[in-house]
């Protein structure tokens, strides 16, 4: 009798080895491409405090930083329209075409960021160019993000969704990363006033490669195998949108993913990664070199936890890998940033601790936006720019550091009060705990982990197959452009309304509650749900 054929086995390997060469592509494919996008969105967050002064009127720094960070989040702002555009085409027209219009875009208007003439140059014109590129850089994310994760989900192994799905969530921390690489690279080779002239154009017009890159990666893609099933059977659906504010179990899940999950994720990511950058150079006084390169290592560390979080995910379910982000997220995000100054500026949270600043006076209600009216507004001003914590009172015109008291409006008098009392200008390096700075990093970190490594797997398992891109994309670009997108600005905005550069925080703090209380409510447990229902 003669030995069994082998064929079968053999067929069934070249199968296996065929699946796996095809998720290798679609993970290269869209990883890729969402490098490209948040590479291209970041760096203008790093840059962010630059534009201020070359985009914007130089009279007033304070206005000047809020109007850009304020124009970063315009492109976050419009990202849920993005979605519902991008969102509805790819649920009824399939992944792969939405792909490759959403990276054009943002690859040709983040290239012509890198073109633009300043306000030094061109005025008022220059602002709002820039703005116009900020919201088509928007709109292509709004696209990207979340049918990137549908896309990535549908081809992924059913067992290990969290771990196959993680990595695509690295690409905007490696994003960062390598916009930060380059930005420390340059500032290092370049003088300040050549990287103020022309040296930070550089990582916007390089992105024009990377787009080249991209382009050719997802050329080579298939559609999503469950978008396929879903064509022949002829069940796509014709209105998504539609659909999805209908269909009450769905729009349910829709608005658990906006308050929940990706409002936790975004929080946490502009808290951890973009705001940390701004905190550390102008509260803490640190250089940007220092500054940067902190944020950095906390950033590397990222990537392993990210996968291990996706992992452990696939091991104990997703809602208990969130819930745990969500927690510690609230909890810590105060205590950090209390911690960064400490530890970053001793002197200056010394000062902050000893010496009391109280400015009098009447009609004090400085508005970023509206300019100082009057002596008492000019002083709250002042005190933004410096970053002094300081308590206000009515009364006449004064400001009294420590014991002693200025009458009346004399700016340079203030400043030379404060140097008196013990107040720095910059962080002394030498009492500068690196290490301590990098743990209280770290503890952000572990907490955007949690959410990040199980969440590219939840957002697709939430949602029906005919719906799933826009019932992803909306609204967890709302929540990203409207919630995350904003909490730079929202928090410098407070903190000079307040009085109190770590005053704004209160904002993440309270979101990242809400957030978690919404989580031990109604996050249900979908690890391992079928794709295709």
């Amino acid at each position: 009798m003669s030995a069994p054929i082998s064929l079968p086995d053999d067929a069934a390997a070249d199968a296996a080895d065929q699946a796996h060469g095809v998720q290798r592509k679609v993970a290269v494919a869209a990883c890729f491409g969402t490098f490209l996008e948040w590479y291209d969105f970041l760096t203008f967050a790093s840059l962010a405090t630059y534009f201020s002064t070359l985009f914007f009127p130089p009279e007033d720094p304070v206005t000047a930083l809020l109007a850009s960070l304020g124009t970063f989040g315009v492109g976050m702002v419009v990202r849920p329209l993005g979605a519902a555009l991008f969102g509805s085409l790819g649920d009824r027209y399939g992944r792969r075409a939405v792909f490759l219009a959403t990276i054009v875009l943002m690859g040709l208007s983040t290239f012509c960021v890198g073109l633009l003439p300043t306000y030094a140059q061109i005025g008022l014109a220059a602002p709002l160019l820039l703005l116009v590129l900020r919201m088509l850089q928007g709109l292509s994310v709004g696209g990207e993000i979340g049918g990137a994760a549908v896309y990535l989900t549908e081809h992924a192994p059913a067992q290990n969704r969290g771990a196959y799905t993680s990595v695509l969530q690295l690409m905007g921390p490696l994003g960062m990363l390598a916009s930060t690489l380059q930005i420390v690279a340059l500032q290092a080779f370049l003088s300040d006033a050549e990287f103020r002239e022309w040296g930070w154009r550089v990582p916007f017009l390089i992105s024009i490669g990377l787009l080249a890159i991209s382009i050719k990666s997802r050329l080579n893609l298939h559609e999503s195998p469950v978008f396929r099933q879903l064509r022949a059977q002829n069940a796509i659906a014709k209105a998504p949108l539609r659909e999805c504010f209908r269909d009450r179990h769905t729009l349910g899940r829709m608005g658990l993913l906006f308050f929940c999950i990706s409002s936790g994720g975004s929080l946490l990511f502009f808290s951890s990664q973009v705001y940390t950058t701004v905190f550390l150079k102008n509260v803490i006084k640190l250089d940007a070199q220092t500054a940067s390169g902190l944020v950095m290592v906390a950033t590397i560390v990222l990537f392993p936890l990210t996968i291990l979080c996706g992992w452990l995910s696939d091991r104990i379910g997703r809602r208990p890998v969130l819930l745990a982000g969500l927690v510690l997220g609230a909890l810590a995000v105060l205590p950090v940033f209390h911690g960064l100054l400490a530890y970053g500026n001793p002197a200056l949270e010394r000062f902050n601790r000893e010496v009391p600043v109280v400015l009098s006076g009447q009609e004090c209600r400085y508005d970023p936006f509206g300019g100082s009216r009057n002596d008492c507004e000019r002083y709250q001003e002042l005190f933004a720019r410096l970053g002094v914590l300081h308590q206000r009172t009515e009364g006449g015109l004064a400001v009294r550091v420590g014991g002693q008291v200025i009458e009346g409006y004399q700016p340079e008098a203030v400043k030379l009060a404060l140097a008196a009392a013990g107040r720095p200008e910059q962080a002394d390096p030498a009492t500068v705990d690196r290490p301590m700075l990098v743990a209280l990093l770290l503890v952000l970190v572990v907490a955007l982990a949690c959410i990040t490594g199980p969440q590219t797997a939840t957002l697709a398992e939430l949602f029906p197959a005919r719906t799933r891109y826009s019932a992803v994309a909306l609204p967890h670009n709302l929540a990203a452009g409207w919630i995350g997108g904003l909490s730079p600005f929202m928090v410098t905005w407070l903190s000079v309304r307040s009085g109190d550069a770590l005053g704004g925080l209160w904002y993440p703090a309270g979101l990242l509650l809400l957030a978690t209380v919404v989580g031990l409510l109604f996050l249900p447990e979908v690890r391992n749900r079928p794709l295709a229902d």
